[in-house]
């Protein structure tokens, strides 16, 4: 491959549960990746120290099991936003709003991952569009 088609990477060392890795990321991702190995360690770190769990890929395993379920819940509850919030855009000519339980979940508190950030952006971009020159969204 063409150095100059090839993007740029970087290799940054890091520790997970007292071990250090040699990991490469894309120029520009160093922050996603260390809050990521920051979630991997907390979460074989709970694990290892509950005691039930001794080896090292076991824990891993688990680890990885819960962040995915984490994950998976929060893909889910995305998509239930995404639905609720189309069909109250559909229903009401673009002007009905969410409960404010519902539009309490959808202000993130927390770091997201760039599939779910690219979700939230194309959804603000859809609400945009709807809202037009009105700009009220409640």
């Amino acid at each position: 491959m063409n150095d100059a088609i090839k993007p740029a990477t970087k290799q940054i060392e890091v520790q997970i549960m007292g071990q250090s890795y040699l990991l490469t990321c894309p120029s520009g991702g160093e922050s996603a990746l260390l809050d990521a190995v920051e979630r991997v360690d907390t979460a074989m770190c709970r694990i290892r120290d509950t005691g039930k769990v001794k080896a090292r890929d076991r824990i891993a395993v688990l680890a990885s099991l819960n962040l995915a379920f984490e994950l998976s819940q929060k893909d889910s509850q995305l998509l239930r936003l995404n639905t609720q919030c189309d069909d109250a855009l559909a229903g009401d000519g673009g002007h009905k709003t969410l409960p404010p339980s519902e539009a309490a979940v959808a202000a993130p508190t927390i770091a997201l991952d760039a599939v779910t950030q690219a979700r939230l952006d194309d959804l603000a971009r859809r609400l945009d569009l709807v809202l037009g020159s009105d700009g009220q969204l409640l």
